[in-house]
């Protein structure tokens, strides 16, 4: 892995829900992501149930800590949903297919399309939701601010477009709509399959 990869697909490990298979993972994950030490060492300093409880405490019960991207910026509308394709989209034209039990738009998914594909588009795209999440959960005193900070060490600095986007976020919160969500179903399990041509 080269350039940022190695944060982006640790800091992916650190943002789904935690089992004994991430805690067998975490001499790997400190090795190749230092940046992530100050979470990795609270991480591995609990029993896997207490940090997958605080998982479930901290991203289950508040939309400020929502790790679905596209609901940062569309909230809960119909406009979500062209959102989510246009992040499959991206997928393929990196040669990926997206297939999982979460939506293209969970940020664990991003951070492995970023290591995977060398490519910082849809998270730099998405920076101003991710400036606020980082920033709630520094409110919320949750080591998993750590690793909010280092992905966004790793994006060009804001710009006043990204700070503007990202006050207008916090004043007004997600756009919101009754209808047209029927359609935002779950579209696998997390991960990315490079996509077949007739060459392979």
């Amino acid at each position: 892995m080269t350039g940022h990869a190695a944060l982006y697909q640790a800091a992916a490990h650190c943002l789904t829900y935690p089992d004994a298979e991430f805690a067998g993972r975490l001499p790997l994950l400190r090795a190749a992501a230092p940046e992530l030490a100050p979470f990795l060492d609270h991480a591995g300093s609990l029993p896997v149930r207490e940090l997958a409880a605080h998982y479930v405490q901290v991203f289950d019960f508040k939309n400020r800590h929502c790790l679905y991207l596209s609901w940062w910026t569309d909230g809960d509308t119909r406009n979500r949903g062209m959102s989510l394709v246009r992040f499959k989209e991206v997928y393929r034209a990196h040669g990926l297919e997206f297939s999982g039990e979460e939506l293209p738009d969970f940020l664990p998914a991003v951070l492995e399309f970023s290591a995977a594909s060398g490519s910082d588009e849809l998270l730099t795209a998405h920076r101003p939701g991710l400036e606020l999440l980082r920033i709630a959960l520094s409110e919320a005193d949750t080591p998993y601010v750590h690793v909010l900070d280092a992905v966004c060490a790793t994006l060009p600095g804001p710009t006043p477009k990204d700070r503007a986007e990202a006050r207008a976020l916090a004043a007004a919160g997600p756009p919101r709509e009754d209808v047209g969500m029927e359609g935002l179903a779950p579209y696998g399990h997390l991960g990315l399959l490079p996509v077949l041509t007739g060459d392979h």
